[in-house]
């Protein structure tokens, strides 16, 4: 009896007193995440992926400024916690009706024996990857500290092939280079010529989301969720060892940020798969973000658009009123008395027209850009000039604007450029957004180009990012939809917030008619940047020849017109563009069909094949109905596509509209050669299409009653 006594302490003892490792499962049982503290009591830990390495041992924690004592080691383990979650939500919009959202959780309490600090560190094993943050409870010996770095790791088991760009505190508008690892040092330079880069942290520096894939085809892919009241978060590479570890936006004093607990970092996250589908699929950065923080989100809706836009970034037209001098530099304040341009495009009769384009095929808004005054200050770079956001120039006839769109069904949408005047847009911000509501205006679409004014804060330092985080806020308290350019990229919070309806934060469309981007761009975005939510891409360039509408700019769109329809299936986004100008739409009305049929929120998605870098074709059904489309986006090898129909519904027809690559397309002789047919399908029709070099295809596919 003593023994079974001192049996039943000893099991009660090991069951409930802190342990030096701990092991978690995914809830399939491939993944498997090992924690553990090292000899120096520094917490480590590592992933696995079936019987592949994924993460070796790394270190995680926090160094902070000044003389006190860093948080990275000298710790024991005084209580561990595990939990299961398997549930599902319904997202306002998104790329399927309902959400599984189902990891099992360990939370390790970590205690610093010298300070008595406690910092939790949390993991939540997907069956499609893992999440950690580090959490700070309320506590006497830790309250106010400032991050000097943090010092999370993630060993790579080997040389992986990855595509990245390279580490920058103010812009992401880079085309991807694909090499090794350790080859990252060598083309630093070369990956970062002609941009507007201000700052790179290293020659080994780059963004998240960072995709990869090993020699052994597993694919990997880095990045963070729920960027909330912290710096955004880019990588060190060390490439002799082959270890990323994070690091911080500093501030304007070089601080990575201000922290008073109770408080937590973003989420680390490492997605992994033998099948790059998977992590198209993933919804774990969504799952790793609260649930929605709007009550009421019936006034939340996915909009197709068109704007007074594309003929700005061609050099077709300007955003300016007039090409005087600055007018506020000449004293003067009532433009009605500055002689116009020629070239300003948004003016009463143009924004007509769009309006009437848009109510003509359906269309539900229309953005028009330099609608107010200061584009002449701004440009002639005055130090002191900042936008207002309500005083049209005099060409522009708000009200007029807003009665007639509304007498033809259409919702006009409002731009705010900044100019990178954070406090002063925050000062605007009620009185801009009122008068949005006032004149039918129910989505922006701001803008953050150039220098953060005014204390030269960087774009993705934690200050800034809390503006953003305010703009997002303060707009849904006038039930206004944001989509905002320039700003840090999404780790999304667009589950919490959903009026954030879009983000550009990378290389968009206007790229294009900077000098191009890379023919295989659109084959990675969708493992990069969009891992965390939507991008306004702004696709649907029909005339590739940018000195067709100015002889001064000789770019080329790199993509095929059937690639241009495809882009709207596979740059998943609640907002969409048809970016090009009307009277293109009106050469090739056949295929502009596409555009118009194609929707914009989903029911269920199907990724049919996805290699980054080479290709993706991804089936998505339409909310509310049995149609179905497809887009098939190709990178710089042409190829046969096959792709089986088995997603449809079993004992119904369907009609199938295909528009694909010509047999002599080409992306730079032959852009506009494409092919439309029609067949009737069912789920056992299996297809085979030829996608030529940045190529591709489009299908709408609709139920046959």
């Amino acid at each position: 009896m003593k023994f079974l006594n001192a049996l039943i302490i000893g099991l009660f003892l090991l069951a409930f007193s802190p342990v030096s490792s701990q092991e978690l499962k995914s809830p399939n049982g491939k993944l498997t995440m090992l924690f553990s503290l090292n000899n120096n009591g520094a917490p480590t830990y590592q992933l696995t992926y079936k019987t592949q390495g994924v993460i070796k041992p790394s270190k995680l924690g926090l160094e902070l400024k000044g003389d006190e004592k860093s948080l990275l080691n000298d710790f024991e383990i005084i209580n561990t916690k595990n939990e299961t979650f398997n549930a599902t939500w319904k997202p306002v919009w998104g790329e399927e009706d309902v959400i599984k959202n189902h990891y099992n959780e360990l939370a390790v309490s970590l205690k610093q024996k010298q300070t008595h600090r406690v910092m939790l560190i949390r993991f939540r094993l997907f069956n499609e990857g893992l999440g950690f943050r580090y959490e700070f409870p309320e506590q006497q010996n830790l309250v106010y500290f400032t991050i000097q770095e943090e010092r999370s790791q993630f060993a790579m088991t080997g040389n992986h092939t990855a595509f990245w760009i390279p580490g920058d505190y103010d812009t992401q508008e880079y085309d991807y280079t694909e090499s090794k690892l350790s080859e990252i040092r060598t083309l630093f330079d070369n990956a970062v010529t002609g941009n507007a880069s201000q700052e790179q942290f290293s020659k080994t520096g780059v963004q998240t989301a960072l995709m990869m894939k090993t020699d052994t085809d597993l694919y990997i892919n880095l990045h963070e969720a729920a960027l909330i009241n912290y710096s955004c978060m880019s990588l060190n590479l060390d490439d002799e060892n082959m270890i990323f570890e994070s690091h911080l936006t500093p501030d304007v004093n070089g601080d990575k940020g201000y922290m008073q607990a109770p408080c937590n970092s973003p989420w680390r996250t490492i997605m992994v798969s033998d099948d790059a589908r998977d992590i198209l699929s993933s919804r774990m950065t969504l799952n790793l973000n609260e649930p929605c923080a709007i009550e009421d989100t019936s006034w939340i809706k996915p909009v197709k658009y068109i704007g007074v836009w594309w003929e700005m970034i061609t050099g077709k037209s300007s955003w300016a009123y007039t090409d005087h001098l600055p007018a506020i530099q000449l004293g003067i304040t009532d433009y009605s008395k500055v002689k116009p341009n020629t070239t300003h495009a948004a003016n009463n009769t143009k924004v007509k027209r769009y309006i009437d384009f848009a109510s003509k095929h359906g269309f539900d808004g229309v953005l028009v850009e330099g609608w107010n005054e200061g584009w002449e200050d701004w440009f002639g770079k005055s130090k002191d000039y900042v936008f207002d956001f309500v005083t049209p120039y005099p060409d522009f006839n708000v009200e007029e604007i807003h009665n007639y769109a509304k007498s033809k069904g259409v919702k006009m949408i409002m731009h705010h450029e900044t100019s990178g005047s954070t406090r002063n847009y925050e000062r605007h911000m009620d009185k801009a957004y009122q008068f949005m509501k006032n004149n039918g205006y129910d989505a922006v679409k701001s803008g953050y180009v150039g220098n953060v004014l005014p204390r030269g804060e960087h774009h993705y330092s934690q200050w800034i990012v809390n503006h953003y985080q305010y703009a997002i806020e303060k707009a849904a308290d006038y039930q206004v939809m944001v989509n905002a350019h320039e700003a840090v990229r999404p780790t999304g919070i667009c589950r919490t917030y959903p009026n954030l309806i879009g983000n550009e934060s990378a290389r968009g469309t206007e790229f294009q008619a900077f000098g191009g981007s890379k023919p295989n761009h659109v084959t990675i975005l969708p493992f990069t940047r969009l891992i965390g939510g939507p991008m306004d891409y702004t696709p649907g360039i029909f005339e590739m020849d940018i000195s067709k509408l100015n002889p001064n700019n000789n770019s080329h769109v790199n993509s095929t017109i059937a690639n241009q329809l495809a882009l709207y299936v596979t740059m998943y986004s609640p907002l969409q563009m048809a970016a090009d100008l009307p009277e293109h739409y009106e050469q090739f009305m056949d295929a502009f069909q596409f555009i118009k049929d194609v929707a914009i929120d989903w029911d269920k998605s199907e990724y049919l094949e996805a290699e980054p870098g080479h290709y993706i074709t991804i089936a998505r059904k339409e909310k509310g109905t049995n149609n179905w489309f497809v887009g098939n986006v190709n990178g710089k090898q042409a190829r046969i596509s096959n792709i089986k129909l088995d997603f449809l519904e079993k004992r119904k027809k369907y009609k199938a509209t295909i528009y694909a690559d010509a047999t002599d397309a080409d992306y730079k002789t032959n852009p506009q050669a494409y092919t439309i047919t029609t067949k009737t399908v069912t789920y056992k029709t299996k297809l085979s299409l030829r996608s030529v070099t940045a190529g591709g295809y489009a299908i709408s596919l609709h139920e046959i009653k």
